[in-house]
């Protein structure tokens, strides 16, 4: 009996053992299957990602947004209407020259230039020697300037404004300028200028006249001014004034010529670009290479100071 127990007492421990395993078993089952279902979860989760991703690259390409494709395109400004200028000692017809400057219409002296297409000038005098009576004095100077545009420095006719308003203001604040008169002229080119002044000189008193016009990406400054000297009369400003006007005039029309507008404004010479080295000595900057260096000396200061050297020299 004592042994009977005492199997069945084992008997129990091992059922009880049995069963304590199975717990056991059973927990760490269902701990393993709680820790798979967020692994589940997240691969899933990853998997969905990676395709929302792959989706987007495929859309971005599709519709060009990506980073290759967002570069800008260069800047670009309107190109300047006029390519090239006239000859500058052709611009003013010889009728017309030889009205303003009598003595000189046939001996134009052209400045110098590397580049004959973006400035020119050329300039004339006379000196009218009447003996005890005095003498008359006449000076003439056509300079042209052409702004090539630029993305840097902008389009050519903007520069070409903004050089015209310069011009225009240098000429009215000539030192020692007195009786200054400004007035719009007309029929000249897109926007023009004229002004006129009387100057005081140890030679004598002289009547100037300065005439800027602005056409299309060119401007035009023509210097006329004209002295009794050595005792003669002054000349009549309105009649100068009225010279420099239709001088200016012809010159425009010159430069719409070669650039194949209209007709050359009555020259009795070509036109066409000079091949030599002529241009203006007033600028300083070529603006078909650096439009906004803007030109140093103006037309206006320097016929200012033209006439005292000349003047001088043949009286």
């Amino acid at each position: 009996m004592q042994r009977r127990a005492q199997r069945d007492g084992q008997f129990d421990q091992r059922e009880q053992r049995a069963e304590r395993v199975n717990r056991a078993g059973g927990l760490n089952r269902l701990l393993a299957a709680a820790v798979a279902v967020p692994v589940m979860l997240l691969a899933a989760g990853c998997s969905s990602d990676s395709g929302s991703g792959d989706d987007a690259k495929d859309a971005a390409a599709s519709t060009g947004t990506g980073t290759d494709s967002t570069a800008s395109a260069a800047p670009t400004v309107q190109a300047a209407a006029y390519k090239t200028l006239p000859e500058a000692c052709a611009v003013v017809s010889k009728k017309t020259l030889t009205e303003l400057v009598p003595k000189g219409a046939a001996k134009g002296k052209e400045g110098t230039s590397s580049d004959t297409a973006a400035r020119a000038s050329c300039s004339w005098s006379s000196l009218a020697n009447n003996g005890v009576k005095g003498s008359q004095f006449r000076w003439l100077n056509v300079s042209l300037l052409r702004f090539e545009s630029d993305t840097t420095t902008g389009d050519g006719e903007s520069q070409a404004k903004t050089y015209y308003a310069k011009q225009v203001k240098d000429a009215q604040a000539v030192s020692g300028a007195k009786n200054v008169k400004s007035a719009p002229l007309a029929s000249a080119g897109d926007e023009a200028t004229s002004v006129r002044y009387d100057l005081k000189k140890s030679e004598g008193a002289f009547k100037q006249q300065t005439v800027v016009v602005r056409v299309e990406n060119v401007v035009l400054t023509l210097d006329y001014n004209g002295a009794g000297l050595a005792g003669d009369k002054s000349p009549s400003a309105e009649t100068l004034t009225k010279s420099a006007e239709k001088a200016a005039k012809e010159a425009v029309a010159a430069v719409r010529s070669a650039n194949g507008e209209g007709d050359s404004g009555g020259s009795d010479t070509a036109t066409s670009p000079s091949p030599s080295g002529s241009a203006s000595s007033d600028p300083k900057a070529t603006p078909s290479k650096s439009s906004s260096a803007t030109p140093k000396a103006t037309a206006s200061k320097a016929a200012a100071a033209a006439p005292k050297a000349s003047a001088s020299a043949k009286s």
